[in-house]
């Protein structure tokens, strides 16, 4: 484990040595230094094994060094060349507007069915029924308590008597005694006939439901002794 992280460490241990190799390989390359020319100059001093062997070492030094730069670089995650990845762009394509699609009779006929305001029509007309039907129960509870239209008529009476002798005073007290359910009796006055005999004309109301001319008569007449005849001189509808 030590190894491997000193591995992916940039740490150079023996730089020193690469130092020196370097520095001996300029030195044979430009030639000795001025301390050395003595030792060179005499017979078989220009070149030996031993300038060789220092040459050969450097360079083994040199490839070393490069396969070390090499191994650093691949095994460090820093140094991993990672190409750039292009991402393929389509050219634009025009994006047509959707097509709107033709709607057929039934789904028409499906649309008018739809009543958005459905609810609201049926309580109107809900409220529209409940409103007449309490107006016309009204109406008939005001038509039931008003009274209903009676007929009625007028009537003018000639009530004739006996004789002249025949008390008409009396007679019209006996008239005026009847007393039936819608008679109404009015006003009267004697009229002269002839021979001194006068007749009693008498107006009366009655409901034409209730009381006919025929029954006026019968209840007249059943005062013999006072009357004679009863006669309908007027007859009105009011």
């Amino acid at each position: 484990m030590a190894t491997n992280f000193l591995v992916h460490e940039k740490i150079w241990f023996d730089k020193f040595k690469y130092d020196d190799a370097e520095r001996k390989y300029y030195e044979q390359m430009n030639g000795p230094v001025a301390g050395s020319c003595h030792q060179s100059s005499g017979p078989g001093a220009s070149g030996g094994p031993s300038g060789d062997h220092m040459v050969q070492d450097l360079q083994q030094a040199l490839s070393k060094l490069e396969a070390r730069l090499s191994l650093l670089e691949k095994s460090s995650p820093t140094h991993r060349a990672t190409a750039p990845q292009t991402q393929h762009v389509s050219p634009m394509r025009q994006v047509e507007p959707p097509t709107k699609k033709a709607a057929t009779p039934a789904e028409d006929d499906e649309d008018d069915d739809i009543d958005l305001f459905g609810s609201d029509n049926e309580e109107e007309d809900k409220e529209a029924a409940r409103l007449r039907e309490e107006r016309l129960r009204q109406y008939a509870e005001k038509k039931a308590k008003k009274p209903a239209l009676v007929a009625k008529s007028s009537i003018l009476l000639d009530v004739k008597p006996w004789d002249d002798e025949t008390d008409m005073a009396q007679l019209e007290a006996c008239v005026r005694s009847i007393q039936l359910d819608g008679l109404v009796w009015g006003g009267s006055k004697l009229v002269p006939v002839g021979y001194g005999i006068r007749k009693l004309q008498i107006q009366c109301v009655v409901e034409d439901d209730k009381v006919g001319t025929d029954l006026l008569e019968e209840e007249i007449t059943k005062f013999e002794e006072h009357v004679q005849s009863v006669d309908i001189a007027a007859f009105n509808k009011i």
